[in-house]
């Protein structure tokens, strides 16, 4: 257990779709963070910054409680504004996480218990959060890499995210894992001139039950909504189907103003720009093939 104590504080700093963030606290706490350490980077202007440090509970209000195998997320704000977020694991809180209104600083208050998924959960919080209007989203997916491409897969907790994103390793040659659990999207300008932009897809800090932290980005060639069945079928999605496929898959909460509708543009540009497929499927080689040819060929 981290005890804190006479210990010296460090500040790193680090860089994920090419937004860099800080985070500082007591030497041990980076032992913690090997996942981390592929996107090291110099010093320089940041996104958000995180302290993490002993302390008291803050005094809030809650808001919202979000409930997933064993951990719940309370959300709410302080008197002064400040959004809070308490993380509990198996009814023990590990931590608060208090964050400025703007969300460019944050404050990790921890107990020490499960501090490792503390560091991780407001990390990826703050991150989601303070690049929401900068055209970037952090998904629950699996994502890939094939001839230069990135493809994501998304569906909802148990619905076979990693297990196809495992086959398409196994059966399409020359494809590799880029991230099992949390890539990052971001829309990026190709041409100022003409406006033009593509969505790129990055890997990240944070993975799935696959630890895969790869600093590498791709061009998103395709996003594929994935569904059980005891068959195997793919459909193009268009319009609000698309829509709604990709808005239950990307984090960030939406009672900022400013936050959900950064999250909306970036949506509807992912709609334009990326072709985005339902696959109904077995867990089977011919559910990889059927979703790689049928993407390849569109």
């Amino acid at each position: 257990m981290l005890t804190f104590a006479h210990q010296m504080r460090e500040t790193r700093y680090y860089k994920v779709a090419e937004h860099r963030f800080c985070v500082s606290g007591e030497d041990e706490i980076f032992t913690l963070m090997g996942n981390y350490e592929p996107f090291g980077c110099d010093e320089g202007e940041t996104v958000f910054t995180l302290a993490i440090e002993g302390g008291k509970a803050p005094v809030y209000s809650e808001e919202l409680r979000q409930e997933d195998e064993g951990q719940t997320i309370v959300c709410g704000h302080s008197a002064e504004g400040e959004a809070v977020f308490e993380y509990q694991w198996w009814e023990q809180t590990a931590g608060w996480l208090v964050c400025s209104k703007d969300y460019h600083e944050g404050r990790l208050i921890t107990t020490k218990r499960h501090l490792k998924m503390a560091i991780d959960n407001a990390l990826m919080v703050l991150y989601a959060l303070a690049t929401a209007d900068q055209g970037t989203v952090l998904f629950h997916a699996a994502v890939v890499s094939k001839e230069g491409k990135g493809y994501m897969f998304l569906g909802p907790s148990g619905t076979g995210k990693s297990t196809h994103a495992s086959l398409w390793q196994r059966y399409i040659a020359r494809t590799a894992l880029v991230n099992d659990d949390n890539p990052v999207v971001r829309i990026e300008m190709t041409c100022e001139t003409s406006g033009e932009t593509c969505a790129v897809v990055y890997g990240s800090p944070w993975s799935g039950k696959t630890p895969c932290y790869r600093n590498v980005s791709y061009p998103l060639g395709g996003i594929v909504m994935l569904s059980q069945a005891p068959y195997n079928k793919i459909c193009r999605l268009d319009g609000i189907h698309a829509y709604a496929a990709l808005v239950q898959s990307i984090s960030g909460k939406r009672w900022e103003v400013n936050i959900a509708d950064g999250l909306h543009r970036t949506e509807n540009t992912l709609v334009s720009q990326v072709p985005i497929w339902h696959l109904e499927c077995l867990p089977d080689e011919e559910a990889a093939q059927l979703c790689y040819e049928t993407i390849r060929n569109s």
